[in-house]
């Protein structure tokens, strides 16, 4: 065999095989002396402990912030389920707190009727509901849900609050029309129930908003009435059945003429808050005959 000569000039190029085969016998070599000795544990010892075990400790730190963090979504979670269904009943306890109030307000506002009904004991009487009103803050014209059909008709006298309200004045098959004595065209023959003087109340919507109406033409000759003395409707009424409360007498005036008084008159009946009522299925003419 003719060694091999190389010539000048040439670049040295070693097989492929031969360094295939000795990259085996090298990284056989550095396995076996791995697995025999210690000679590379502390060098990859040291790197490990400067290199991979901060970025374990910064992976653990992670992870624990993750699983905290999952804790956490989980129980909010949790508590917003718990205050979604607290909110829905708090719901359900508000609409039935709100229906037992109403169901109260109706059953006292009946009560009031049951003893209104009882005080005007003489009179046949039918309760009705307030349907619509006219503009404004107080019920000086209002609509009830009874009508001719239920017995009524024009002229009849309606009361609520233990006093008098008004009267009816237009009546269709299942409604009513009703004006009452605030109403600033509205005139009601009355008396002093203690002593029998007789005057005249007369409805003021301006004068309404300090909750008062006027009274005049009070004939009061042995200067006995008072303020808070009750006026009632009179005999000679037009309109109106006698007896029936009308309101308090308040501030009280000699007028000019220096025979007659006038002052003003705190209603029975609270007009702001009118629901229910009660009208008088009796005719101040079908009375008097």
């Amino acid at each position: 065999m003719s060694p091999i000569v190389r010539r000048k000039g040439e670049r040295f190029t070693l097989p492929g095989k031969y360094l295939l085969f000795i990259l085996t016998i090298l990284c056989t070599g550095m396995m076996l002396m791995t697995f025999s000795t210690d000679i590379f544990n502390k060098p990859l010892n040291t790197i490990v402990g400067y290199v991979v075990v901060p970025f374990q400790r910064g992976i653990s730190s992670v992870g624990s912030w993750i699983s905290k963090r999952s804790e956490e979504l989980v129980q909010i979670r949790a508590l917003l389920e718990e205050n979604a269904e607290l909110k829905r009943q708090v719901d359900e306890l508000t609409v039935e707190n709100t229906q037992l109030q109403q169901e109260k307000y109706e059953l006292n506002t009946l009560r009031e009727l049951f003893d209104l009904d009882s005080e005007y004991a003489d009179y046949e009487k039918v309760g009705a509901r307030i349907i619509a009103r006219d503009s404004g803050n107080w019920y000086h014209s209002f609509t009830i849900d009874k009508g001719s059909d239920d017995g009524l008709a024009v002229d009849m006298n309606v009361i609520a609050d233990g006093g008098l309200v008004g009267r009816i004045i237009a009546v269709g098959p299942n409604w009513a029309k009703v004006v009452s004595i605030i109403s600033d065209n509205s005139n009601v023959s009355g008396q002093i129930l203690a002593t029998g003087d007789k005057l005249i109340v007369s409805g003021d919507l301006e004068m309404m908003q300090s909750g008062l109406i006027r009274f005049s033409q009070l004939l009061d000759s042995a200067g006995v009435v008072v303020e808070g003395d009750k006026i009632v409707t009179s005999d000679i009424s037009d309109k109106y059945l006698p007896n029936i409360l009308i309101g308090y007498t308040k501030d009280i005036t000699l007028d000019s003429n220096k025979l007659t008084k006038s002052g003003t008159v705190t209603p029975a009946v609270d007009f702001e808050h009118l629901d229910e009522v009660l009208i008088i299925l009796e005719l101040k003419q079908t009375v008097e005959e």
